[in-house]
């Protein structure tokens, strides 16, 4: 009996080529590679915005977010990259996780470009860790991440279980509602140290009625914005305490150059005071009544913190 080349006795398995499982194998291998790089990228940046939405809030108001909407929009952020990354991880909803992944990197690549030539030079605030200033290179990161985005599509598997996703949106959005409730409250009531030491001359005290104490980079142009508005508020009845966060030999130069110099002193007593009152990156301020913190200050875009000093009564 004739046999083809290739075939083989009955009931042995067929000698065909096994080029088709490799390429399967390797699309699969590359698939899970793109989805698990971009999947860290959203939830680093996701998890960064949903627990903690007051700092990311005033990462975003400096990235021209209307300040009135920063708030909400790390909340919304924070939920929308969150889900984006657990979609990406699982792979029956990663073909989902890639179509928002790209969606989001799409938009965010729109912003950037219309308002390019306000943010150039200045950081990203994508992440709490990663310093990238907005710049040509800039558009080459994010058009990476927007191919990974698109590799953990392509060839996923159908996505499946709606209902399944939809749990998991709504798990996220509950951590995020929390953590906004819990952000709000935390910045409250913390006791200042009883003194801390001044650039130069004798320790000042933090105990007696209401102190400012602004934190700012001397190197940082948000910090000279700000410090510059905080220049011409009426200090009347509130001390100001300025602390330099990095470079504090530069410290004066600063202050001189925002019209801060007259307003007060200038501590290097960083460390203690970033330990009770955090915050991420500068500007920052904190407002001290009898020793004890009133109120932490974020936002300095728009009518901010003009308008929350006010309010509080630390400026008129």
């Amino acid at each position: 009996m004739y046999m083809p080349e290739g075939d083989t006795a009955a009931g042995e398995p067929l000698n065909l080529p096994i080029t088709l499982n490799e390429q399967s194998n390797w699309q699969v291998i590359l698939n899970w590679i793109c989805a698990i790089l971009i999947a860290i990228v959203f939830l680093a940046a996701g998890l960064w915005k949903a627990s903690d939405p007051i700092g990311a809030a005033a990462h975003l108001a400096q990235a021209k977010v209307p300040e009135s909407l920063s708030v909400l929009a790390a909340v919304l952020f924070g939920i929308a990259e969150t889900f984006t990354g657990v979609l990406l991880v699982i792979p029956r909803f990663r073909r989902w996780g890639s179509w928002f992944g790209s969606l989001l990197l799409i938009s965010f690549i729109v912003f950037i470009g219309i308002h390019y030539h306000e943010l150039v030079g200045a950081e990203c605030s994508c992440f709490p860790w990663v310093k990238r200033a907005v710049g040509p290179q800039f558009f080459v990161g994010d058009g990476i991440m927007l191919l990974l985005a698109i590799g953990a599509g392509v060839w996923s598997r159908p996505p499946q279980s709606a209902r399944s996703a939809s749990l998991i949106l709504a798990a996220v959005a509950v951590f995020a509602v929390i953590s906004y409730g819990v952000a709000t409250t935390r910045h409250t009531g913390t006791p200042a140290p009883a003194t801390i030491a001044a650039e130069t001359g004798p320790p000042i005290s933090l105990r007696e009625g209401k102190v400012l104490i602004y934190f700012f980079d001397p190197h940082c142009m948000h910090c000279l914005a700000a410090g510059i508005k905080l220049a011409a508020l009426d200090w009347t009845g509130t001390r100001f305490i300025g602390v330099p966060t990095d470079s504090p030999g530069s410290a004066d130069s600063f202050m001189a150059k925002t019209g801060l110099k007259t307003k007060g002193p200038v501590s290097t007593d960083l460390a203690p005071l970033r330990k009770l009152f955090k915050f991420d990156l500068p500007p920052a301020a904190v407002a001290l009544e009898d020793g004890y913190e009133k109120a932490m200050l974020l936002q300095f875009e728009d009518q901010e913190p003009g308008a929350a000093l006010r309010k509080l009564g630390f400026a008129k």
